[in-house]
């Protein structure tokens, strides 16, 4: 006798399921690509970073011990960042990234602590 996945979820189960369905409908390739844009022969298309996520959970209470009850409750949220655009036109495409600042602080950061180490590295191997 096969039983149907469907039919034997648990509220925990079904509040998932709605909230995953409710993120699928939000995650498109508008969401990430924007419309394109056009103008003197030349077409934009954006392109961000988006970033879901959701958690949900439910329980319930039976017996003496426990009080006789369920409940539930989830959420989610997205984050949504542009990275660049690509850049249509001339029988060519071409992506083109958007630089944040934080990037570049992350990066120079990043470079001093490798300078940085690299120096005691080799002052370490001079010394006598």
């Amino acid at each position: 006798m096969a039983t149907d996945p469907e039919a034997a979820t648990s509220p925990a189960d079904g509040l998932l399921r709605r909230i995953g369905a409710r993120v699928a409908d939000q995650a498109t390739v508008a969401t990430v690509f924007g419309e394109p844009i056009e103008r003197d022969g030349v077409t934009v298309i954006p392109v961000a970073r988006v970033r879901f996520g959701f958690g949900g959970g439910a329980g319930g209470g039976s017996g003496p011990a426990h009080s006789e009850g369920s409940g539930g409750a989830g959420g989610g949220g997205a984050a949504v960042r542009p990275v660049g655009y690509i850049e249509m036109g001339g029988g060519g495409a071409q992506f083109r990234r958007i630089t944040d600042p934080l990037d570049v602080l992350v990066l120079s950061a990043a470079a001093s602590l490798a300078a940085l180490a690299f120096g005691r590295l080799l002052s370490k191997r001079t010394r006598p």
